[in-house]
């Protein structure tokens, strides 16, 4: 068995691997950035990668949903864990994982060729991760952030909507502003109270994997319009713009509470705002001059 440890977003984690032809950490290039020495016991979640895993018989499907990229089936299993099928854009079964209650005791199966596998089981640790963040006050976001001085600045939008374009404009017009993550970004809550930002070994069609730690400055959510205009949200507002973001399952009430909790701790300590706008410079300088001054 290959045993491997990661720090991400200063969690431990191990990934180990069933001896296999097939399977191994060649298949997680992303994650080179994050690999750790450290063995500590405080593991914030296991996955062990063996092939003979076989599908629970016992299972009730809960929820089948599109994420862009294929179908996810999510089964509920009668100890309170979950069994997955992650399915890729061909329709394809990549990856059986399951796991327990609370994620933090995880084993997978992966299918197919090296591509199809390493999609399965990049997945399956994003699910792993979003879900097991929930119990910790960790939110995995879908957003595109930028670093700027001291602080992280995600920026979050439906797919398709220009939240990379804005994040490049940053780069491109305002000196000093750095790519932090381009598609997974995490906020952590620490022990003081305040919300931190960290990448993530996940960032979407752009390499961009940084093993770093920034102060939480401000979430904007992108919104299309004819010309630019920032407005900051009210605490009701913050919520529905940010809970869209996060991955969650509604149907889990000590997960979804999880989260809810800590969303509105981000909103308590953190501005929150609509960014109305053009793909211009003038975009970028506009909530890089109202972001940065809050």
């Amino acid at each position: 068995m290959e045993s491997n440890t990661f720090k991400i977003a200063d969690f431990n984690i191990r990934i180990s691997f069933a001896e296999s032809e097939k399977n191994g950490m060649w298949l997680l290039p992303s994650f080179s950035n994050f690999k750790s020495d450290e063995v500590g016991e405080d593991c914030f979640f296991t996955l062990t990668v063996d092939d003979s895993t076989r599908p629970s018989k016992d299972r009730k499907l809960v929820r089948k949903f599109d994420t862009g990229n294929g179908d996810t089936l999510v089964y509920q299993l009668p100890d309170g864990g979950y069994q997955y099928i992650i399915r890729d854009i061909h329709n394809r079964d990549c990856c059986l994982l399951i796991t327990n209650k609370q994620f933090t005791d995880c084993r997978c199966a992966l299918n197919g060729d090296w591509t199809m596998r390493s999609f399965g089981l990049n997945d399956a640790l994003m699910l792993i991760f979003a879900f097991a963040g929930s119990f910790r006050q960790t939110l995995l976001i879908h957003a595109s952030c930028i670093m700027y001085g001291d602080k992280g600045y995600p920026f979050t939008a439906q797919s398709g909507t220009g939240k990379s374009t804005h994040t490049s404009l940053w780069m491109k017009y305002i000196e000093g502003a750095e790519l932090l993550n381009d598609d997974n970004p995490i906020i952590r809550i620490l022990d003081d109270g305040q919300p931190y930002i960290y990448g993530s070994p996940w960032s979407g069609k752009t390499p961009c994997y940084r093993n770093r730690r920034v102060r939480l400055g401000a979430v904007t959510r992108i919104d299309r319009a004819p010309e630019n205009s920032i407005e900051r949200l009210g605490p009701t507002q913050a919520f529905a713009s940010l809970l869209p973001a996060c991955s969650s399952m509604k149907w889990d009430q000590t997960i979804y509470n999880n989260l809810c909790d800590a969303i509105t701790r981000v909103i308590e300590t953190t501005p929150v705002h609509t960014l109305h706008c053009l793909p211009d410079e003038g975009a970028a300088r506009l909530s890089c001059a109202t972001l940065t001054k809050e």
